[in-house]
C-alpha cells in the first residue's frame, strides 16, 4: 500500500548523470530515502551493473524491498557502512543528505515544528536516544553549544536557559509543539519567512542522528571504495553539510607539499572537482524544498 507521505527527489537527473559513467559498474546510493535516485540509476544500468543502497530508516528500507531487481540490494545501516565495501570497487557514489519529506511530513517521526508529535527526530527510531531523552538530561551549556554549533542559532543561550527552566518547573518536553512554542516565546526576531524554531529543530536532528560525524566518516571511506575515474556526488541542504563536502573535495583536489622537504614529490591528488550544481528555477517552483540544495561532484584520480 502506498504511503501518504510523498517525496520529490531533488536534482534527480543532474545527480544520476553526474555519477553514472560505466553502465555495467557498481554504484552506491548511500541514502536511499524513497528511492528516486536509485530507481533512475537502475533504469540506466546495463545488465551487469549493480546498485547497493544504504539507509538507517526502517521505513526507507521497507520501501526499498519493493524493488524487485536482481541488480539491486539494500542495507539497513547508516551510510558509514560504505566503508565495508571492497577497495576500488565502486564506479559512482551518491549521497543525498538531510531529512526526507516523508520524515518531515509524518508528525509521528517528530521532525517537524509545524505539526504536533512525539519529540523523537531519530532516522532510525529503533536505536539511540531521542531528542526528548537528550533534552531531559542535557545541561544548559550542552544545549546552548548544540544549538549554536549545529543550528547556527544566535539565541542559543536564551533558548537553552528557557529549556532548562521549563524542565525544572514542569518536567521535560515530550512533544514537537511544546518545543516549537517554547522557542517561539524565547526568540523575538527571525529572518522573514522562517519559523523561530527552524534552527533549533535542525540542531537537535543533527545531534540525535550524528549527521555531521557520519558524513565525515563516509566521505573518508569514499576515497577507498571509489575506482580511479569513479564519481562522488553529494547533495546538501544546509551550510554545515555543504561546508564539510566542499572542504573535503578541496582538500583532496590540491597538491600537498611537505614544507620540511620542499623538493620531495608532492602528495598525489585523490580527487578532481567536477561541478557545483543548484536546482533550476523550474525545479524550485515545483518543489520549494529544493531551494537550498547544492550538488557537488568530484572524480577519483589515480593515486
Amino acid at each position: 500500500m502506498d504511503t501518504p507521505w510523498q517525496h520529490t527527489t531533488v536534482l534527480l537527473n543532474e545527480a544520476v548523470e553526474a555519477v553514472l559513467t560505466k553502465p555495467d559498474g557498481t554504484y552506491v546510493d548511500a541514502t536511499f530515502g524513497r528511492g528516486g535516485h536509485s530507481r533512475l540509476l537502475l533504469s540506466r544500468l546495463g545488465p551487469q551493473g549493480r546498485l547497493i543502497a544504504f539507509d538507517k530508516d526502517p521505513e526507507a528500507v521497507a520501501e526499498a524491498t519493493r524493488i524487485q531487481d536482481p541488480r539491486f540490494s539494500i542495507r539497513h545501516t547508516a551510510f558509514t557502512g560504505i566503508g565495508e565495501l571492497p577497495p576500488a570497487s565502486v564506479a559512482g557514489l551518491l549521497m543525498d543528505l538531510g531529512v526526507s519529506s516523508p520524515q518531515i511530513d509524518n508528525p509521528a517521526r517528530g521532525f517537524s515544528f509545524r505539526a504536533d508529535g512525539p519529540l523523537d527526530m531519530r532516522m532510525d527510531p529503533t536505536r539511540g536516544q531521542s531528542a526528548a531523552q537528550w533534552l531531559a538530561t542535557a545541561t544548559q551549556g550542552e544545549i546552548a553549544e548544540v544549538l549554536r554549533d549545529y543550528g547556527e542559532e544566535r539565541f542559543a543561550v536564551q533558548i537553552a536557559k528557557a529549556l532548562v527552566a521549563r524542565r525544572q518547573e514542569r518536567g521535560p518536553l515530550s512533544s514537537t509543539a511544546e518545543l516549537a512554542q517554547l522557542v517561539a516565546g524565547t526568540v523575538k526576531t527571525r529572518e522573514p519567512g522562517q519559523d523561530p524554531a527552524t534552527r533549533t529543530f535542525q540542531a537537535l536532528r543533527i545531534l540525535v542522528n550524528a549527521e555531521l560525524e557520519e558524513l565525515q566518516e563516509a566521505l573518508g571511506a569514499a576515497l577507498d571504495i571509489l575506482q580511479p575515474g569513479g564519481r562522488l556526488a553529494v547533495i546538501s541542504f544546509h551550510s554545515l553539510e555543504d561546508r564539510i563536502a566542499k572542504q573535503f573535495i578541496a582538500r583532496h583536489a590540491r597538491e600537498v607539499v611537505d614544507r620540511r622537504a620542499p623538493f620531495a614529490p608532492s602528495a598525489p591528488l585523490k580527487l578532481r572537482a567536477i561541478a557545483r550544481i543548484k536546482p533550476s528555477a523550474a525545479e524550485i517552483a515545483a518543489n520549494p524544498r529544493s531551494r537550498s540544495a547544492i550538488l557537488r561532484v568530484a572524480e577519483r584520480t589515480q593515486d
